[in-house]
Parts: C-alpha cells; sequence; structure tokens
C-alpha cells in the first residue's frame, strides 16, 4: 500500500497513481449474495437456465453498483492512511460500467488519486479516480470518479 500520512501526504501524492489490488475471480456466490441483498434478481445476474438460452454475455453477469461498491473496501488494501481522525467516501462525480464483469472473470480495482483541495474546517477533499479491471479485458467493467474527504489528526 501506498502511505498517505496526513494533509503533507494527500497533497504530496494528488495526480499520482496509487496501484491496484491483487486479482481476484468474480463467482456466481457472490453475484447471488448482492441479488439477495438488494432485490435486484434481474435474470441477466442470476437465472443461469435463461442466461445459456438469452443472453449476449454468455454467462451470469455482476450488477453494475455491486461491482461499484466492491471499490469501496478495496481501496484500504491500497491505502496506508495515517494522522487521519476520520476518511469518509463522500460519493462520486461520475459512474460508467463500459464492460460486463461476467462469473469466472478475474478483476481488480486500480486507483490514481487526482486533485486534493482544502475544504475549510481542517478537511480535504480527494478525487480518486477508480477502475474494476477485467484481466484481457480492453475496457474496464466500472470507471468511476469517487470523491472523500480526509479530517487529517490534529
Amino acid at each position: 500500500p501506498v502511505t498517505i500520512d496526513g494533509a503533507a501526504g494527500l497533497e504530496a501524492h494528488a495526480n499520482t497513481e496509487i496501484g491496484a489490488t491483487s486479482w481476484e475471480t468474480m463467482t456466481f456466490e457472490m453475484i447471488q449474495a448482492f441479488a439477495d441483498a438488494t432485490g435486484d434478481q434481474q435474470w441477466i445476474h442470476v437465472d443461469r437456465e435463461r442466461i445459456a438460452k438469452e443472453s449476449p454475455f454468455g454467462a451470469p453477469i455482476a450488477h453494475g453498483y455491486f461491482t461499484l461498491s466492491m471499490g469501496a473496501g478495496k481501496f484500504f488494501e491500497l491505502l496506508d492512511l495515517q494522522n487521519m481522525a476520520m476518511v469518509i467516501n463522500y460519493g462520486t462525480n461520475k459512474v460508467r460500467f463500459p464492460n460486463p464483469l461476467r462469473e469466472g472473470d478475474k478483476f481488480r480495482l486500480a486507483i490514481k488519486l487526482g486533485d486534493v483541495t482544502a475544504k475549510g474546517k481542517g478537511w480535504y477533499e480527494a478525487i480518486f479516480h477508480a477502475a474494476i479491471e477485467i484481466e484481457g479485458a480492453g475496457k474496464p467493467a466500472v470507471a468511476a470518479e469517487c470523491v472523500y474527504r480526509f479530517l487529517p489528526a490534529s
């Protein structure tokens, strides 16, 4: 992981590549668990019989928002945050799902830290350009501009 130490560390890493997590395999069980948690049981995700007959994707695909949400947990695999009182996921400015993430695909999170801006009362805002990459694919499953707020420890 890249160590970011307080506000100075955030500013020093602005507009730099942070890195990528190790590859992980998307499983049907992961897709089904998300479908169960959200109630989104659309057939392109969970109906193997119908997928075999009708899907242009050839396999169950992960929900777009599931794929996006995986970045939040993996984010901290790439960063060692020191001297931060609090870090919050503030939202996203842009999200796209350019490529389906199929059951059996290997994927990882890759991030670049973009602009870092002081927001007042000690808070800093950082834009992370995040991609859920698919091994061997030309386009990622997710491309997102994620906004985090950091409150350095005093």
